[in-house]
């Protein structure tokens, strides 16, 4: 656990330098009913700078601060800022490639996202889409479960999906879901041209808003008795038949 939080910074004092020194930062967290001046400066620098606020019990702080003098807030570190999600399409413009965007919905597992990332790196995409609330962020953890692909990845943080899309569709880009029980066949979809592949949560999958913005929903054949893959496993197999094809 001590390992975990290397990257955390407690207290008033030291959360406010941090933003006033523009660390990278993926969340803060206050706890609830505090309403000292020092929070409220806080939490308003923390809009300015798009980092996420959570407002949370004390129990948790404790539970996360290794110095048990926490103050009421305490900051978890991004390993590396956060790129816009018009960085992404510049990176493949760069390029000269197709964009090839992989978005996550609501990734919360760390692991999972970690491995995302990596196969994100590996495959060739220009980047990484995530949410800023109800997701894992870009801290420590994602570093290791990585293995260091999120610092060769950029990694576009975003308040509201659908808006991404709208976005990315304006841009010429073609939205690709993730589900079992999607119409298209993996093998038979092509993925050559611009697009997005969108990656559903572990338990829930794309959700229904997500999923009718999508221009098309995808399947991974399968013939044995388990059902599903987990989002990493599924990401992987996705990305990976799309580097195939556009390498043709």
């Amino acid at each position: 656990m001590q390992d975990e939080r290397q990257d955390i910074i407690e207290g008033k004092n030291a959360v406010t330098e941090a933003l006033i020194a523009k660390t990278p930062l993926d969340k803060i967290y206050i706890a609830s009913g505090e309403h000292d001046r020092a929070f409220g400066f806080i939490a308003g620098a923390a809009k300015e700078n798009g980092v996420s606020v959570v407002y949370c019990d004390k129990r948790k702080l404790d539970a996360m601060s290794a110095t048990k003098a926490h103050q009421g807030v305490v900051a978890v570190c991004a390993i590396r800022e956060y790129a816009e999600l018009s960085d992404l399409l510049d990176i493949a413009k760069q390029r000269g490639e197709a964009p090839f965007i992989i978005m996550c919905d609501e990734i919360t597992d760390p692991q999972n996202l970690g491995a995302i990332i990596r196969s994100a790196e590996c495959f060739g995409a220009h980047g990484v889409v995530i949410t800023k609330r109800r997701s894992a962020g870009m801290t420590a953890i994602i570093g290791k479960t990585s293995a260091g692909a999120a610092a060769h990845i950029a990694v576009a943080r975003v308040s509201n999906l659908v808006a991404a899309i709208n976005e990315l569709k304006k841009n010429g880009v073609w939205i690709y879901g993730t589900a079992g029980d999607g119409q298209s066949v993996l093998r038979e979809t092509d993925l050559k041209g611009p697009i997005c592949i969108v990656i559903g949560s572990e338990g829930k999958g794309v959700g229904r808003l997500i999923s009718e913005n999508c221009d098309f929903m995808v399947n991974i054949p399968m013939v044995g008795k388990v059902s599903s893959l987990n989002a990493a496993a599924a990401a992987s197999i996705f990305m990976y038949e799309a580097m195939c094809q556009r390498k043709k």
